[in-house]
């Protein structure tokens, strides 16, 4: 039996043990922390919450939230077993609406899916219509037309052109109002990517907007969708039992790799660090499922001199920004909305959402003190940006990033007719772990951006312009070594729990095809296109073969075929109609 090391034990490791041992291997998983499975997915007990036999609050990294367009980790949790004879898949639900808060406004309301009956229907139409977002109607037909362009280009003409055009230059930000760029242009980098709009990856931004423009269109879709109870609870922790007691995996805890150790052009060992002793580990094949930024500091001279495509990662690991969560507990369930809030004029890029709603199952009276009754989970996106405070969330302490975090939550959702958020409601709060605050300057920078008080151990990688060609595949030049983590080159391209884990199956499928396994290669799905605007996808990719600009004038085949279409669609209502 062959024996597959796994450096890593987030989702992308965790994916990577799943498929691998289904397959037969003997697997290996080193985690660096020291209790938890999942890196960036996991919550956790929040220190001393826990009195007269309460459990700890439950905190996190950062709320979870699985788009319709999710299909490889969500495939996943279908073969992941948990209680009542159901699987991990079956602790999702849908979300309902979106709530846009904007400051000394009414916060916008809209479905989170197709509405399903009429009632949903007025509900969207009236909330569309009804509401005043500050556009104006060559701003609202500008960006239609440029989501068309999205919509209608080819993929070569996405991944070598818009991929070198920032989403703030190719929506003409700075032609249009302080709403359009607030709304339209740096809603979606900051609160989805934790990337700036001007340097933001329009291929990447384009690409993963299109996919939930698409899913919202689909009645047969959930948009959103969260977990019924925290992380751990629903999804992790019967992941983990599932691995280690049914599948046999070995999974160490409080174990980092510090070194690749290089013999006849291959791995021969992995020096792995426990505390105070390094051991050295070996095994057949070595996936890597850590981050960019510590995988960079592995590649060492030695490793490089076999493969020295791997420097990439070394340009590619500056790519990092800041997306960490806060939650906050309050003595009442305030559910704001039934889904996500975007709190657009935000200056830290703050989003959040309640979170019992989605909980039917958990007591809160069993957590903490027994007086929480609401937990409010926030996203902070933007930690480099002053706040109303003056100050950016990277040079706060603790206290200072709730304080402000707290204001511009208000500032976004309370107004004269309604004041959902009041400060006698907060019980607590808890600041994601992975945010190290010193009273003293740190020595010198650790990751890209960060402040001289305050250092990230878990950045997110961002999609700036230009980085596609920097991300390497799964498998290296070195015969036994794979990679398999969100900034490897995959369909999703976009650094999330979908990332990780279809990285995961594409390492696994190279070294299914190294062994010259016969066992069967993990599913790979790509991007959803609609097969309606192939005609106009391949119009343009004609055009851009011949080094053309995509062009919104349709070709006599796309005018035929949208004849057909509609033909098509009549005759299909008058047999619906008919039934």
């Amino acid at each position: 039996m062959k024996k597959v090391v796994v450096l890593g034990g987030g989702v992308a490791g965790m994916s990577a043990a799943h498929e691998l041992a289904e397959r037969g291997f003997a697997v290996e998983v080193f985690e660096h922390k020291e209790s938890y499975c999942g890196g960036k997915a996991r919550s956790v007990n929040v220190p001393d919450t826990g009195s007269d036999g309460r459990k700890p609050l439950p905190g996190e990294h950062g709320f979870r939230f699985f788009p319709g367009f999710y299909k490889h980790v969500t495939d996943t949790m279908k073969r992941i077993p948990v209680s009542g004879n159901k699987t991990a898949f079956d602790n999702l639900v849908p979300t309902e609406t979106i709530t846009l808060g904007r400051y000394d406004k009414k916060p916008f309301k809209t479905l989170a899916h197709f509405p399903k009956n009429i009632a949903e229907a007025e509900f969207l139409v009236k909330n569309l219509f009804g509401s005043d977002l500050g556009l104006s109607r060559e701003e609202e037909i500008f960006f239609g037309r440029r989501v068309w362009q999205l919509m209608t280009s080819c993929k070569e003409r996405r991944i070598n052109e818009y991929e070198g055009l920032g989403w703030w230059e190719y929506l003409q930000a700075d032609r249009f109002s302080k709403a359009y760029q607030t709304l339209l242009v740096e809603g979606l980098t900051r609160t989805l990517v934790a990337a700036k709009a001007k340097t933001a990856s329009t291929k990447t931004g384009g690409d993963i907007f299109l996919q939930l423009i698409y899913n919202t269109m689909n009645p047969f879709v959930d948009v959103d969708r969260v977990l019924n109870a925290p992380t751990n609870d629903a999804w992790l922790t019967p992941w983990y039992s599932y691995l280690t007691e049914k599948l046999g995996v070995k999974y160490q805890f409080s174990s980092t790799v510090k070194e690749i150790k290089i013999e006849n052009r291959e791995i021969s060992s992995v020096v792995v660090q426990s505390g105070e002793t390094f051991t050295e580990v070996k095994g057949d094949y070595y996936i890597f499922a850590v981050p960019v930024e510590r995988m960079a500091p592995l590649l060492s001279d030695e490793v490089l001199s076999v493969d020295g495509t791997l420097e990439t990662i070394k340009q590619l690991a500056p790519s990092v920004s800041w997306m960490n969560g806060l939650q906050i507990y309050l003595n009442e369930d305030v559910k704001i909305s039934r889904g996500h809030v975007i709190c657009s004029d935000s200056e830290w890029a703050v989003t959040c959402i309640s979170q019992p709603q989605f909980w039917p199952d958990v007591d809160l009276k069993t957590y903490g003190d027994g007086t929480v009754k609401g937990i409010i989970s926030v996203d902070i996106s933007d930690w480099f940006t002053k706040g109303s405070n003056g100050k950016t969330a990277s040079d706060c302490t603790k206290q200072e990033i709730f304080d402000e975090v707290w204001i511009q939550l208000k500032k976004s959702l309370n107004t004269d007719a309604k004041v959902p958020l009041k400060d006698e409601m907060v019980v607590d709060w808890f600041l994601d772990s992975d945010i190290e605050i010193s009273e003293k300057p740190f020595p010198e920078p650790v990751t890209p951006g960060h402040s001289s008080y305050s250092f990230n151990r878990e950045p997110l990688l961002v999609n700036r312009v230009n980085t596609w060609s920097l991300r390497p595949e799964p498998y290296t030049n070195i015969a036994n070594l794979f990679l398999a983590s969100d900034y490897v080159k995959t369909n999703t391209d976009l650094a999330t729990m979908e990332g990780a884990n279809e990285a995961a199956r594409k390492s696994v499928n190279a070294i299914l095809q190294a062994t010259g396994s016969n066992k069967k290669l993990c599913k790979i799905w790509d991007l959803h296109e609609p097969l309606i605007l192939a005609p106009f996808r391949w119009a343009d990719k004609k055009r851009y073969d011949k080094g053309l600009p995509w062009t919104h004038k349709q070709s006599a085949l796309t005018k035929v075929f949208l004849f057909i279409a509609h033909l098509f669609a009549k005759i299909a209502r008058i047999f619906t109609e008919k039934k």
